[in-house]
């Protein structure tokens, strides 16, 4: 048996029909398909490969270059007309949700006015790694990977950037390194504004979820959000309404501070699907300030997340 034969059979052993391997003199030339890999199963099997060439007979050297084909992921887009409405709460429990479900999940934090992922993701101070130019999502507890505005800057600092920097900063972020994921949940900055618009433009979200509370001042800009993605021949998966109905801790009597049914009855006026309500719970501020997404374990708060999380899959899998 020839020392090239042997080294394909060794580095077979470790990569099977991913690796194509060439000897030259005492130096191996490994070609690597790494498609769908994430990037700790890449890295693993890039250095089991190498192991193996350099133990084949007459390798002294060993050159692995990796490959890899283009993976067509589709974008959702977790949006809101204003501020404080909980988009990020809602998009990262959809995240959980969805990848508890089987689907490969990534998630954005492209909120450059108040990028909460890394703490609501549990990974709070943490700081993306690159390679090649290309940004390596950070890995999290809950199976979800995240690149976040929050990881690109220093705790506590204000991101004053202009619109095109911000711009250039989510595409990075879109861009990364998303190994095996096929779908990217985008938590987008509030409003309607040029980098939203950029966004859209470039990336073209497969479809939007659009997040208001119940009361009249949020569902103008919901409605206006709407519009947005409208326009851009986005289609709009569906509302949800959050903050829907505190109970009292005591009593357990419901009342509803920002107003109810809001959302249902504007989904309704415009022909959009209604995707539930989630409550204004103690419980669910303290998981999601503690970086445990409800949506994460089974007790009752993580309930409407899964509901949502559930159509979001229907509309993903109808909508192929």
């Amino acid at each position: 048996m020839g020392n090239e034969t042997a080294l394909a059979e060794r580095i077979a052993t470790v990569a099977g029909n991913r690796a194509t391997a060439k000897l030259e003199g005492a130096r191996a030339s490994v070609i690597l398909d790494v498609t769908g890999l994430d990037v700790a199963e890449r890295d693993a099997m890039e250095a089991g490969v190498r192991a193996a060439a350099l133990a084949a007979p007459g390798v002294t050297e060993v050159r692995v270059a990796m490959t890899s084909e283009r993976v067509g992921r589709r974008l959702i887009a977790v949006a809101s007309g204003k501020g404080g409405v909980g988009k990020s709460t809602v998009a990262a429990n959809l995240a959980v949700a969805l990848a508890r479900g089987g689907r490969k999940i990534g998630l954005v934090d492209a909120d450059i006015y108040g990028p909460s992922q890394p703490t609501l993701m549990g990974v709070e101070g943490s700081r993306p790694e690159s390679r090649d130019k290309t940004m390596i999502p950070v890995a999290t507890p809950y199976g979800v990977p995240i690149l976040s505005m929050g990881q690109l800057v220093a705790p506590g600092q204000a991101i004053a950037w202009r619109g095109p920097m911000a711009a250039s900063a989510m595409g990075q972020m879109i861009d990364g390194d998303w190994g095996a994921a096929d779908t990217l949940i985008v938590d987008m900055p509030p409003g309607t504004g040029d980098v939203q618009l950029s966004m859209i433009q470039k990336y073209k979200p497969a479809g939007a979820v659009i997040v208001s509370t119940p009361q009249d001042l949020a569902l103008i800009d919901a409605r206006r959000a709407i519009d947005l993605f409208a326009k851009a021949g986005v289609p709009v998966i569906g509302l949800v309404e959050n903050m829907a109905g505190y109970a009292c801790p005591h009593c357990g009597e419901v009342s509803d501070p920002f107003g109810a049914g809001g959302v249902e009855a504007a989904a309704a006026e415009l022909g959009v699907r209604f995707l539930g309500r989630i409550p204004l719970a103690m419980a669910i501020r303290a998981a999601s300030d503690a970086g445990t997404p409800p949506a994460a374990g089974n007790a009752p708060e993580a309930a409407a997340f899964n509901d949502i999380a559930g159509q979001v899959e229907a509309w993903l899998k109808e909508s192929r």
